[in-house]
């Protein structure tokens, strides 16, 4: 599959989130029944994701706060083990943008040091909690090395992004609320948060966004969570979605580092190409 990157037509980039219970943790909640809620996708979820990502021999990036992490070694373990990506996507899923910029600098960097103590490989990739930035979170990413960010909404395909009018050399693998399973599935006790979309709506949706992308030649990007899509219900929309794409000649599997690399290559491309 991999080698299939050579006269690819589209790239296909499969996320999952590995969140667990960092969510209701996040909010000093503690009740069993929202711990619960998380644990599903450790002790159900991401074992499942894990089998079906073997058996059709793809490629993924796991974005795991460093607390789900440290509550689940193993499970981190198992996904550089099984030859997929881990990134860093928070300490404890905090909210960002409501952190002081020493605090945020703190808690990225013990995130990036956990994950890499765990498995003995440093992350190259960063997802920021909430899918936003802080006025001081690109500084920080900056700071701390990342070769990619995957937070952001502006376009389809990975871009660069720019700050004040400069080039930062940090590839975008941008993201889309469209291509989430939380927010057709999500369930709060409590709230209005209720799931309102048929898992196979949802598959129509996603398979749409991958034939688009294939026609165009350009990338499809997928975030999911085990604690939301790994039960059987919509497992069975992903596995049909592995299907619809396989079914297409030329695409390449990649984990996002690869594809901000790639992409890299690309944009440096034209960049030597407009150079007077």
């Amino acid at each position: 599959v991999e080698g299939q990157r050579d006269g690819a037509r589209a790239a296909v980039a499969l996320s999952f989130d590995p969140d667990h219970e960092t969510i209701p943790l996040r909010d000093g909640e503690t009740s069993p029944g929202r711990l619960a809620q998380g644990e599903y996708g450790a002790r159900v979820g991401a074992p499942r994701i894990l089998e079906l990502l073997a058996r059709y021999g793809v490629p993924a990036t796991f974005f795991m706060p460093a607390v789900s992490a440290l509550l689940h070694p193993e499970e981190a373990r198992a996904y550089t083990r099984d030859g997929h990506e881990l990134a860093v996507h928070g300490w404890i899923h905090e909210r960002n943008t409501l952190l002081g910029r020493e605090d945020e600098r703190e808690l990225i960097g013990r995130a990036l040091d956990a994950l890499t103590e765990l498995t003995g490989a440093r992350p190259v990739g960063i997802r920021t909690p909430s899918w936003d930035f802080s006025e001081s979170t690109l500084a920080t990413i900056l700071e701390l090395g990342f070769a990619y960010d995957s937070s952001l909404m502006a376009d389809d395909e990975p871009y660069e992004i720019v700050a004040e009018g400069r080039p930062t050399g940090l590839v975008e693998i941008p993201v889309d609320w469209i291509r989430d399973d939380a927010p057709y599935f999500t369930m709060d006790r409590y709230g209005s948060v209720r799931p309102h979309t048929r898992p196979r709506d949802v598959l129509e949706i996603w398979t749409d966004e991958f034939d688009a992308a294939h026609r165009a030649g350009g990338v499809f990007q997928l975030t999911l969570h085990p604690h939301v899509i790994g039960h059987r219900s919509r497992l069975v929309v992903l596995r049909e979605l592995l299907d619809h794409i396989a079914a297409h000649p030329g695409v390449w599997y990649a984990t996002h580092a690869e594809l901000a690399e790639a992409a890299r290559g690309a944009l440096r491309h034209e960049t030597t190409e407009h150079t007077p």
